[in-house]
């Protein structure tokens, strides 16, 4: 098993946020998480990638607990994360960018840099051009792209199609279906419910910081509390799930 989080718990202050959260990431799998605003996805993954402390829990790598590994440490180990808006450095280069996603480890920068490039063309046409001055799309592009550049095993990633024009979203869920398949597990948060569970083998389901549901996501897709919460459709009411269009869902490829 990749990832494991065990009864984890995180609060901001009085708040908690995670209440006994129990997830299995293993190695090759797309993990989808769905969830209303508010639910816990976000502090899911900053939890892991080490920005936020469990106050009770566990989270371990390869069986290995991580909470006394700094979030630099877990880059090393091979956890990338793209956060929710991007959080691109708007005054460098797309190059620049790019490279600081390989800041432990610059021996294959060349190699790295052509395989981004590859997915993301666009990238390469503007290599020199400063992150703040690139589109929506294209920011995100960079986003995954310098993730990438740490060569992870497991990427964590936030909402990627947020706010993005349709072919631009048919383009990033194609990429992250690529990066996939060369063997890269996914943690994916996303409001495009539909899509995420089409790449998606299996899912979570957080509401109020806990999982109430989970399973393959055919299963999650035929659900009616998860088709009328999260695909639009009006299939009665049904208990337990409150409405919204935000995605995590947890996926095994086979």
């Amino acid at each position: 098993m990749l990832l494991e989080l065990v009864d984890v718990e995180v609060s901001y202050g009085a708040v908690t946020a995670l209440r006994g959260v129990n997830l299995t990431v293993d190695a090759g799998e797309i993990v989808t998480l769905l969830g209303a605003n508010g639910a816990g996805k976000t502090t899911t993954l900053r939890t892991i990638s080490g920005l936020l402390k469990p106050r009770r829990g566990e989270i371990r790598l390869d069986g290995e607990p991580l909470s006394r590994i700094p979030p630099h440490r877990l880059v090393e180990l091979g956890v990338a994360h793209a956060p929710e808006g991007r959080r691109i450095f708007p005054t460098m280069s797309v190059r620049e960018n790019l490279l600081m996603g390989a800041f432990h480890n610059r021996r294959h920068v060349g190699e790295d840099l052509e395989r981004v490039f590859a997915l993301f063309p666009r990238l390469k046409e503007r290599i020199s051009q400063d992150g703040g001055t690139l589109s929506g799309g294209e920011q995100q592009m960079l986003a995954i792209g310098r993730a990438l550049m740490s060569r992870p095993r497991l990427m964590l990633l936030d909402e990627p199609s947020m706010g993005l024009a349709p072919l631009v979203v048919r383009t990033i869920f194609e990429v992250i279906s690529q990066i996939n398949s060369e063997g890269v597990a996914v943690l994916l948060v996303e409001q495009n419910a539909a899509q995420a569970l089409k790449i998606a083998n299996r899912g979570y389901v957080l509401e109020t910081g806990h999982v109430v549901l989970e399973g393959p996501a055919a299963e999650l897709l035929a659900d009616d509390r998860v088709r009328q919460a999260y695909l639009g459709e009006d299939v009665g009411e049904q208990p337990g799930i409150e409405p919204d269009t935000t995605v995590v869902t947890r996926v095994r490829k086979s």
